[in-house]
C-alpha cells in the first residue's frame, strides 16, 4: 500500500511527525525495514535500509552515504570526475514520505526513494532526482506546462542463474512471441506481479509477453516526471521480487544475448495545460499544438546526445540496431515503431490519448536522468521553436536518407559532451560525473566481444 504521509508537502505538522506516524502504521502492519533507494549514473539502483523505528530520524537528519557512488560503474568499480570521486565527503539521504510504500512482494519491508543533500542541508548538485524535479518545475514556471510521463518495463526471465559468456540461457516461458501459450506458462508469476503492483497502489495498464524468448512487459499509468521515474524503480524491483520468489531470474538489461532483439525502457510523454492536452486538438502535424511540435522538435534534435543518458552502456548498442523496432534512426513518425521518436495521435476511442514515445532508450538508464534530459531537450525546443521535419513512414532503412543515431556509446558520448542544452540543464557537477562514468565504461569494455559485453551486463540490471 502507498502510505499517505504528506509532511512538508502538504498538511500542517513537521515531516518528522509524519514519519513517526508512518513508522507506527508500518510497525503495526508487521513491517520491520525501509529500503531507501537512489539510482547511480551507471543505472544501478543502490540502497541503504533503516529499521522502521529509525524512519523519523532518517527524515529529519538523513542517512549518510558517500558521493563516490555517482562515479561507480555497472561492475561496481569506480572512476572519478572533476567534482565527484575519491574517499572524501558525505551526503544525507532523505526519504520522500509521499512515495513511502509497503512492499507486497517483500514481506516485512517498505520502500521510499530519496533526495540527496549536502551536510549543510543544501541540495546536492549531482542528485539525479533533483535534476528531474528542476526540469519539471522549469516546464511549469516557464511555459505553464505539466508534463506526464510513463516508463515501459521489459524484462527477460530465465530458469536458474544467468550463464557465463558463451553459454545459452534457459528461458522461462517458451511459447510464441506475444502468445497466449507463454502467458499460460507464466500465469501464476504474472498474476502475482499484478497483485503486488495493485497492492502497492500502482495502476497497471497492461501486461503481456513480448517478442524475445522469455520476455515480458508491463506498462503503468502516467505520472509527473519524478513520480514516473520513482515508479520505474518500484515496478522493476517488484517484478524482481515476485519472479525470484517463483525461482526465476529476471534481467532488465538491454540484451541477454547479443544477437537477440533486446529489452527497451521506452518513455511515453504528453504535455498538458490546465487539464487540456497539448498533444491533440491543434493545427500542427497529426493534431499537435504548436507548443507540442516545438517540444518534440527539441527532443528529436537532441536524441544523439540523449542516448548518453538513455542508452548508457556499451550493451545498449547491441540492442539499438536497424529493423528491430529499437528506434535506431534520428527521425519521427506517426505510430512508427522503427523511428527514434514515435507519435501516437488522439483517436475516437482516446480523444486525449495523444502522446509521444522515445523508443531508442533502454532500462540501463537512470530514469531520473532520462526524464530530466528529455524535459531539458523539449524545453530548449520550446524556447527556440522549429517545425518538425516530415514524418517517416515504414522502416527508415527504406525511407530515403535518414540520420542514423549513434551506433556506439563513444559516439553518443561525443554528442553529449558537445550538447550545450544538456550541460546547462544538468550543471557541471552532474554533467561531469555522467561523462566520466560513460568514458570509464567505454574503457572497461574496450576489446570485449559482443558475447562478453552481454554476459557482463545482463545480470547487473
Amino acid at each position: 500500500m502507498r502510505e499517505q504521509a504528506h509532511g512538508a508537502h502538504g498538511r500542517a505538522g513537521t515531516a518528522e511527525e509524519d514519519a513517526r506516524a508512518a513508522a507506527r502504521r508500518l510497525a503495526e502492519a508487521g513491517v520491520h525495514g525501509t529500503a531507501l533507494t537512489w539510482v547511480d549514473n551507471a543505472g544501478i539502483t543502490r540502497v541503504k535500509a533503516v529499521p522502521v523505528g529509525r524512519l523519523p530520524q532518517a527524515v529529519s537528519a538523513g542517512v549518510g552515504m558517500s558521493p563516490c557512488f555517482d562515479v561507480y560503474l555497472a561492475d561496481d568499480s569506480m572512476t572519478s570526475s572533476p567534482h565527484v570521486g575519491g574517499p572524501d565527503g558525505d551526503l544525507r539521504l532523505v526519504p520522500d514520505l509521499e512515495r513511502l510504500t509497503t512492499l507486497a512482494a517483500q514481506p516485512g519491508w517498505s520502500w521510499a526513494p530519496v533526495d540527496r543533500y549536502e551536510q549543510d542541508g543544501t541540495p546536492y548538485a549531482a542528485c539525479q532526482r533533483g535534476f528531474a524535479r528542476r526540469m519539471a518545475a522549469r516546464a511549469l514556471d516557464e511555459h505553464g506546462v505539466e508534463v506526464r510521463m510513463g516508463f515501459e518495463t521489459e524484462w527477460v526471465l530465465t530458469r536458474g542463474p544467468l550463464p557465463h559468456a558463451g553459454a545459452a540461457p534457459e528461458y522461462a516461458g517458451t511459447g510464441p512471441a506475444y502468445g497466449m501459450a507463454r502467458l499460460v506458462e507464466m500465469s501464476d508469476c504474472l498474476r502475482d506481479v499484478l497483485a503486488a503492483l495493485t497492492a502497492q497502489g500502482v495502476e497497471v495498464l497492461q501486461i503481456h509477453p513480448e517478442y524475445a524468448p522469455g520476455q515480458f512487459e508491463v506498462s503503468v499509468a502516467p505520472a509527473d516526471p519524478v513520480g514516473a521515474a520513482d515508479l520505474a524503480v518500484l515496478v522493476r524491483e517488484t517484478v524482481r521480487a515476485v519472479t525470484m520468489g517463483h525461482g526465476l531470474t529476471p534481467s532488465f538489461a538491454p540484451v541477454v544475448e547479443p544477437d537477440g532483439v533486446g529489452s527497451g525502457g521506452h518513455v511515453h510523454l504528453s504535455l498538458w495545460r490546465e487539464g487540456r492536452s497539448l498533444c491533440g486538438g491543434g493545427e500542427g502535424p497529426f493534431g499537435m499544438s504548436a507548443e507540442c511540435e516545438a517540444f518534440l522538435s527539441g527532443v528529436l534534435r537532441e536524441l544523439p546526445a540523449l542516448l548518453a543518458l538513455g542508452a548508457p552502456t556499451p550493451a545498449s548498442y547491441l540492442r539499438l540496431r536497424p529493423s528491430r523496432w529499437a528506434g535506431a534512426f534520428q527521425c519521427w513518425g506517426l505510430e512508427n515503431r522503427e523511428a527514434g521518436l514515435r507519435f501516437i495521435a488522439a483517436g475516437a476511442r482516446s480523444p486525449e490519448g495523444a502522446n509521444a514515445e522515445v523508443k531508442c532508450v533502454d532500462a540501463a538508464a537512470n530514469p531520473y536522468l532520462l526524464a530530466g534530459g528529455v524535459l531539458a531537450a523539449g524545453l530548449a525546443g520550446m524556447r527556440a521553436p522549429r517545425p518538425l521535419p516530415p514524418p517517416v513512414a515504414g522502416d527508415p532503412v527504406h525511407a530515403g536518407v535518414q540520420p542514423r543515431l549513434p551506433a556506439s556509446l563513444a559516439e553518443a558520448l561525443g554528442h553529449f559532451e558537445r550538447s550545450g542544452v544538456l550541460r546547462e540543464a544538468l550543471g557541471e557537477t552532474l554533467f561531469g560525473a555522467v561523462a566520466a562514468v560513460r568514458r570509464a565504461e567505454i574503457e572497461l569494455f574496450e576489446g570485449a566481444s559482443p558475447q562478453e559485453i552481454a554476459a557482463a551486463t545482463r545480470g547487473r540490471y
